[in-house]
């Protein structure tokens, strides 16, 4: 199997302007934001905005689309109200998913500030089972992504995004991705590659392959276990091509979509020169 891979990909003018980008650049995975990532909502979409990015999509070569919530949005807020603009903006982030007809709207799971892990961690499940509530009958999934564990954002630990799910009442509509800058800052060691191997069963045992529909492929600037949240080219960082090499010719990893979301300039050369890095790797 060819395996599925692009990056994170900029809008010019609506969603369908990334298909275009995205098709042009041979992308055949990518990652967007429905809107404006610095802000809580924005105007509803058109029609014509989702019939350009529906036909854009179904006349390319990209098979796998998944959606980035707002960096404003925390599940696990302290703050009243800043939790409920949160679960608001987060409904809205899976009505333009389901209109756009993404499958997936990928998150970092939440920050709990102070109130300690389990409460936040409750909360986070608390969060979306009445967002699952206010959005049921929705065919895309709430896709958790691995964190770093910086400060007191959660989800660092796979136990951790097991706890959440356990906790969530429609796990059908639940998925994970995988950071690998996110796991390697967290402890995680994917260089080595005995390690690896154990990494991914820990994965499997605790979570479940099935559940990992997405991988982040992100290079570190910091050392294992630093929980500093910093992404760096494929093999400038500390995990390196060898890290790379084991996810790209891990057989169970063949299937899942592999996104950059590294460093780049408006025309994404640099995600070209990294993908092809890691194409490179793949034993013929």
């Amino acid at each position: 199997m060819k395996h599925l891979i692009g990056a994170h990909t900029f809008l010019r003018n609506g969603p369908s302007s990334a298909i275009e980008i995205a098709e042009n650049l041979g992308f055949t995975a990518i990652q967007i934001f429905t809107k404006n990532n610095n802000q809580y909502f924005a105007k509803d979409l058109s029609e014509e905005e989702i019939n350009n990015f529906k036909d854009k999509l179904k006349n390319s070569h990209i098979k796998f689309v998944v959606s980035h919530d707002s960096y404003l949005i925390n599940l696990c807020s302290k703050d009243p109200q800043g939790l409920s603009k949160s679960r608001a903006a987060f409904i809205k982030e899976l009505e333009r998913c389901e209109q756009l007809g993404i499958p997936h709207l990928n998150f970092h799971p939440g920050a709990h500030g102070g109130m300690g892990e389990e409460d936040g961690l409750k909360l986070i499940a608390e969060s979306l089972n009445y967002i699952h509530e206010k959005t049921k009958n929705f065919k895309v999934k709430s896709m958790l992504e691995t964190t770093a564990g910086q400060g007191t954002a959660l989800g660092y630990t796979f136990e951790q995004l097991r706890k959440i799910i356990d906790m969530v009442e429609d796990k059908d509509r639940m998925s994970v991705c995988i950071d690998t800058c996110h796991i390697f800052a967290a402890g995680y060691n994917i260089k080595d590659p005995k390690e690896y191997k154990k990494v991914i069963k820990e994965f499997d045992d605790i979570i479940g392959l099935e559940r990992l529909q997405c991988i982040h492929m992100n290079d570190s600037k910091k050392e294992c276990g630093s929980k500093i949240d910093r992404h760096e080219h494929i093999g400038k960082g500390f995990i390196g091509l060898e890290g790379f090499s084991n996810i790209m010719n891990d057989k169970k990893l063949e299937r899942v979509p592999k996104i950059l979301e590294t460093p780049k300039g408006d025309d994404q050369k640099e995600d070209l020169e990294n993908i092809k890095i890691l194409l490179s790797l793949v034993n013929k």
